[in-house]
């Protein structure tokens, strides 16, 4: 017997799927939302340590869409976000110039916080990974790892990585190549604790010489605290190269080429590292979100549209306007 039902099951707690599950309770449906990690936000990530916190997955967001601009707007008013204003170059081999010039965002206090803060007010389950879905009369049965309890949803939307909802579309052929279709580039981030305060006339950089793709003083971000950190995304080609490396050497090389770009000694009171398997969609659709009415199933995530954190709100907010329209 099936212990819990729900109008709409969406699978995957960062921005789109949160969007989604958001617009469509508002609109009155009964959602439950799903998670496999213990916190929300996907990429948007945060790690916490002693005194410590720094961004290690997505960096900053950018708004050009009107209704996302709108967006923004709200959410810096009620504080939800700050405009990061640190000193970002790009690095190239022959010297440095600066980024392009538009207006970056960031949640506060740490990226991972805007997720956890637009989910208020829904019922969420994290620590759930779906392992299944099986067509039934009513809909689809969930079923999840660990023996946790099955769920039976009308409707189920999945805001999680193509090669994930790739795995769970068997069901729907169609769908399932649509989802498969989509190559997801790998990003090992370097996460450097330091004692002291780099003395570096920069906060940022994209770069484009060398393993690393991105380096970021993460206390220059706005609502930050704690001791100086330091955080350094390695290149998708790099990463793919050090996929099966362990994390603590991926820490040493990544802080050796960090110490090396800067030219200054860096001295750690700790490091870690963290591989993002599915960083970036490397040929994302432009779709916006799929939809299959007939059948109540839906994808959406960044995947679905670009690789921008935008691109995931609109895909998400997208997808729960499909479900409305289609009643």
């Amino acid at each position: 017997m099936l212990a819990f039902h729900t109008d709409i099951a969406v699978i995957g707690a960062g921005l789109a799927g949160v969007t989604c599950a958001r617009q469509l309770a508002a609109a009155g449906y009964q959602v439950q939302l799903f998670d496999k990690s213990k916190g929300m936000g996907g990429r948007m990530a945060t790690r916490r340590g002693e005194q410590f916190a720094i961004d290690h997955g997505a960096q900053y967001f950018t708004a050009r869409h009107p209704d996302f601009i709108a967006e923004v707007a709200r959410w810096l008013v009620d504080g939800r976000c700050a405009a990061w204003t640190g000193q970002v170059v790009q690095w190239r081999a022959e010297g440095q110039t600066p980024a392009y010039p538009e207006q970056r965002y960031v949640p506060q206090p740490g990226m991972s916080s805007l997720c956890r803060s637009l989910a208020d007010g829904l019922d969420v389950a994290l620590g759930q990974r779906l392992v299944a879905l099986q067509r039934q009369e009513q809909g689809w049965q969930l079923s999840f790892a660990d023996d946790q309890p099955a769920w039976l949803a009308r409707q189920v939307l999945l805001a999680v990585p193509p090669a994930q909802a790739a795995a769970l579309l068997g069901p729907a052929p169609e769908l399932q190549a649509l989802a498969a279709s989509v190559a997801m580039e790998p990003c090992w981030a370097a996460m450097l604790e330091l004692p002291d305060r780099l003395p570096l006339p920069i906060d940022a950089a994209w770069v484009e010489h060398g393993p690393i793709r991105w380096l970021a003083r993460n206390t220059s971000k706005p609502g930050r605290t704690g001791r100086e950190g330091w955080v350094i995304h390695a290149t998708p080609a790099w990463s793919q190269q050090q996929l099966d490396t362990r994390a603590e050497q991926v820490a040493a090389l990544l802080h050796a080429a960090f110490a090396d770009l800067v030219d200054v000694e860096v001295e750690v009171s700790r490091r870690s590292a963290h591989r993002w398997l599915y960083g970036q969609a490397a040929n994302p659709l432009t779709l916006g979100q799929v939809y299959a009415a007939d059948i109540g199933l839906g994808l959406c995530g960044d995947w679905c549209l670009g690789t921008r954190i935008e691109d995931a709100w609109l895909s998400g907010r997208a997808l729960a306007m499909a479900v409305q329209a289609a009643g």
